[in-house]
């Protein structure tokens, strides 16, 4: 699966989630940090899930991006 993930900028850090998993939410000092912590936090929300006999959700958020002329 391919879940699509949003990462914010704060003061001092990042933070992402996934749309398609609420809940699932991570944080990092840097960029790559976070994405390594999402990746980790995906995995264990996904088997917590399987564990739980839960299927793994599938997939509804699509991301693209626009240009738009100001």
């Amino acid at each position: 699966m391919c879940y699509a993930i949003v990462i914010e900028q704060a003061a001092d850090n990042y933070s992402a989630y996934v749309p398609d998993l609420p809940g699932c939410v991570a944080t990092g000092a840097t960029l790559q940090e976070t994405e390594t912590q999402i990746r980790e936090a995906i995995a264990f929300h996904l088997e917590g899930r399987r564990d739980d006999g839960i299927p793994a959700p599938l997939v509804h958020i699509q991301v693209e991006y626009v240009d738009v002329a100001i």
